[in-house]
């Protein structure tokens, strides 16, 4: 259906009414791009399943943020800084600050493996300030902008850090990514921690799909794949409009694209979360942050041979404060292996801090 929609409204400037349907569709395009990397998630296992899940969500942002700066308009020269920036604050405050208060709601405890989810978020922090900082101090070139050769080095740089996480979690030390076992056991609530990993280790060993469900899932995530990027630049213009008519700056363009796309994982990472896999959360939240920058900006270097006009990177000063703030209190989540809501609330309101200043700067 999504295909169908597509295919009618490609190149025009549809009404209202078809507009809405056209967000449905994308909308019920992108659960069903997650549900089928999902499918192929639960046949490789974990931490494969993660990746998986948080490549093919990348995938979608990238489409949408270079269509989006294809087709031009007032926020494309910041687009994509402004949607990676909203994806690593979606990942890092609110999947993780949910994930925190969920586990710890039921097991008083939410514990993971400290080691791996410190090493992905270390890596998040690392490429968000080399991509989005920097570019704020680089002086070849005037403005919040890298110069060609800056572009380059750090298109090499983020793609090189993010292949090597991933050799790191799937090969090297794939036991530092797997939920923890045991952890906490000296706190209250540990038989409780103990009963959701029982529970977790029994739907995760359920009846893997076969071979021939997989391969199916994987046709259909890519059509829908091309569904997401094709409707999302169909109703590009709505999305602009809407931001406009409630007087939010062109910036909050990207920060709905971020939230719309990272809706479906941050509900498969709550689910986790109700199951005990606090860390198979952590994965999948710092993952996609992760897969994020290492690939949207190689995409929009490439991209920029292209494009017109400058390619604004360097975040606002508002931006780092928070960021700033998001590095400093997610170690200290982190470092300790363990998280009570305290900790969980403190994600969540810097995550409503974020959402709130996007559209009242």
């Amino acid at each position: 259906m999504a295909l169908v929609a597509l295919a009618a409204t490609w190149g025009s400037h549809p009404a209202v009414a078809v507009v809405v349907v056209i967000d449905i569709l994308l909308v019920v395009a992108v659960l069903a791009a997650v549900h089928h990397a999902e499918v192929i998630a639960e046949k490789v296992g974990e931490p494969y399943g993660s990746i998986v899940l948080a490549v093919a969500v990348t995938v979608i942002e990238v489409g949408l943020i270079v269509t989006l700066m294809i087709s031009g308009g007032t926020q494309a020269e910041s687009l994509a800084r402004d949607t990676v920036f909203a994806a690593v604050m979606i990942t890092c405050n609110g999947i993780a600050g949910i994930s925190i208060l969920t586990a710890a709601l039921r097991d008083r405890i939410a514990a993971f493996n400290a080691e791996g989810a410190a090493a992905a978020f270390s890596s998040v922090i690392t490429l968000t300030t080399l991509s989005l900082v920097l570019p704020n101090f680089t002086t070849s070139k005037g403005g919040p902008e890298f110069s060609p050769s800056q572009l380059v080095f750090a298109a090499l740089a983020s793609i090189s850090l993010y292949v090597l996480f991933l050799i790191v979690q799937s090969v090297r030390h794939r036991g530092l990514f797997l939920y923890a076992d045991g952890v906490g056991d000296d706190e209250p609530g540990a038989a409780a921690d103990a009963e959701a990993h029982a529970e977790a280790e029994d739907l995760h060993h359920g009846e893997p799909p076969t071979k021939a469900a997989t391969l199916r899932s994987l046709v259909l995530l890519l059509v829908a794949l091309v569904a997401v990027v094709g409707l999302a630049k169909t109703s590009s213009a709505a999305i602009e409009e809407g931001v406009k008519s409630i007087g939010a700056p062109a910036s909050a363009v990207g920060v709905v694209i971020a939230l719309l796309v990272l809706m479906p994982e941050t509900l498969t990472a709550w689910r986790n979360a109700r199951r005990g896999r606090v860390q198979i959360s952590f994965n999948l939240a710092y993952g996609s942050a992760m897969a994020s920058i290492g690939l949207t900006i190689p995409a929009i270097a490439v991209a920029s041979i292209w494009l017109e006009g400058p390619l604004v990177l360097g975040l606002g000063s508002t931006q780092i404060g928070l960021l700033f703030l998001s590095a400093v209190v997610g170690a200290l989540t982190l470092l300790p292996g363990r998280a009570t809501l305290q900790q969980g609330g403190v994600h969540l309101i810097i995550f409503a801090a974020f959402i709130f200043l996007a559209f009242n700067p």
